[in-house]
């Protein structure tokens, strides 16, 4: 068994910059040719070390980032328009790209796919939308749809 310092995450190994044992093969065929892993080195020790307190900075700033967009984003209250029949239901559906755009509009940009909208609204009312800004920053909107 020899000692690698993982550069990724690797999945049943570790995560990143973790100082793990494995059998001299794997490391030498898979892990070093990837570049997933160094030797386990006083040099490279150094250097996973500065590369984890670098990702860890450029995360923190990150996280700062989407909270201030959050905090922003919370107090928003949004009107869409669309076409409805009887029983307040609408003839199509409003979509996170529909919700993108309108947030778009307004000066926020925000990722569609950050929407978590688990189905389309295809109904008229207020409705409660989460958008995962950072994996612990998750804002509600509020989305409420009108008849046109």
């Amino acid at each position: 068994m020899i000692e690698v310092i993982l550069r990724e995450d690797v999945t049943s190994l570790g995560k990143a910059g973790a100082l793990v044992r494995v059998k001299p093969g794997y490391a030498r065929n898979f892990l070093l040719p990837k570049g997933l892993a160094y030797e386990a080195t006083e040099g490279n020790k150094k250097r996973i070390a500065a590369e984890t307190r670098s990702r860890k900075a450029h995360a923190d700033a990150e996280k700062a980032q989407a909270e201030e967009l959050a905090t922003i984003l919370s107090a928003v209250n949004m009107q869409l328009t669309a076409k409805a029949g009887e029983g307040d239901r609408l003839f199509g559906s409003i979509t996170s790209q529909d919700i993108a755009e309108a947030l778009e509009a307004r000066g926020h940009t925000v990722d569609r796919r950050k929407i978590e909208l688990e189905h389309p609204i295809k109904e008229l009312g207020e409705h409660h939308v989460p958008i995962r800004l950072h994996a612990e920053v998750i804002p509600s909107i509020t989305v409420t749809v009108v008849p046109e």
